[in-house]
């Protein structure tokens, strides 16, 4: 396993960006039976998804989180010298969405903009990179945007899928500092990769003879058990490498997978329901930004410093944590997609 503390950079700002148009998952009982849309609105907690419109991606969300975030504060994109951009649904095969999202942040030529293709575990690694990026030298400031829109590549008479999943973008601003720290735990079992797959489309099969193979894939029962085997470790081993007690983290922020598994996280790590908020209800499961949109949703006072422990965990299989303390002040926001907003 890979485990490292990285001194000396702190998390400026996190905004996050959802979709506008919210589907009730409780009208969708005539479509999928009431008693299966039942089940998934009491079990996996899912009310409401947030889902974007024909023609939008997670790079628009991203683009609308981060410039949010760099309007609030006060960063010039020429002082931004790195951009990473996290995602499993890219606008392209090729180029990287990164090159076009640097494009249309305005940012400088001299800076480094690239991809990372990871999904539930993406906000604590993509974390973890920019974080060696800024202690490896040439850099002062990283953007990192992380982003998913699941409902784009679900099949759309997959009750098990479709009613679990939304969209969500992710903008984190990260920037040198003298007194910031952060302890990450990173794990990978690629055996189970067949767990959560979408089997064509990419160059393995590129145009599958079955339709569905373009659609989502979850065995729900192996991602389950991967989950609750891993998940507690990598919660202890995380505390151990950071040097804290339980009560010493202000939050225990998880992917938003599923309400009942999070529940039972908590219960076998002894943690108490207080510190671990959920936003399951009503943004569902939006893949790896969940652990971002959670973040933002649940910050409460800005004025004091929260620790916090992000945890990420899926498709992959893959699972990972970050334990750092957010300073006094950092900034946090969540808003819905403006699709009037002219992109550059």
């Amino acid at each position: 396993m890979a485990q490292t503390r990285i001194q000396g950079f702190r998390v400026a700002g996190v905004s996050t960006c959802v979709p506008a148009r919210r589907v009730d998952n409780l009208a969708e009982a005539e479509h999928f039976g009431a008693d299966e849309v039942r089940k998934v609105v009491s079990m996996a907690g899912v009310r409401y998804r947030h889902v974007v419109d024909a023609g939008v991606t997670s790079a628009d969300l991203c683009l609308e989180a981060a410039a949010r975030l760099l309007e609030r504060l006060d960063w010039s994109p020429d002082s931004i010298s790195g951009l990473v951009f996290v995602t499993q649904s890219p606008d392209y095969f090729l180029p990287s969405t990164a090159c076009l999202l640097h494009k249309w942040l305005g940012l400088p030529d001299s800076c480094a903009a690239f991809d990372i293709g990871l999904g539930c575990s993406g906000y604590p690694y993509g974390l973890y990179l920019a974080a060696t990026m800024l202690k490896g030298g040439g850099h002062t400031r990283i953007l990192m945007l992380h982003g998913e829109t699941p409902s784009r590549f679900t099949d759309p008479d997959d009750h098990a899928t479709t009613l679990l999943f939304g969209d969500a973008g992710s903008a984190t601003a990260l920037e040198l500092s003298d007194d910031g720290e952060a302890s990450f735990c990173l794990h990978t079992d690629g055996g189970g990769h067949e767990g959560l797959i979408i089997r064509g489309g990419g160059f393995r099969d590129r145009q599958p003879s079955q339709p569905r193979h373009l659609h989502l894939e979850m065995d729900g029962a192996a991602i389950f058990n991967f989950t609750i085997k891993r998940v507690p470790s990598l919660v202890r081993d995380a505390l151990a490498l950071a040097g804290k007690e339980t009560d010493d983290i202000d939050q225990y922020v998880f992917h938003q997978s599923n309400r009942f598994i999070m529940k039972h996280l908590a219960k076998k790590c002894g943690l108490p329901d207080e510190r671990v908020p959920m936003t399951i209800e009503d943004t569902a499961n939006c893949g790896g930004p969940s652990v971002a949109v959670t973040l933002t949703r649940s910050a409460g006072d800005a004025g004091s410093p929260r620790t916090v422990m992000l945890v990420g965990y899926g498709v992959g299989l893959s699972w990972a944590s970050a334990v750092l303390t957010l300073p006094a002040g950092a900034v946090m926001l969540h808003g819905e997609y403006d699709a009037t907003a002219v992109r550059p």
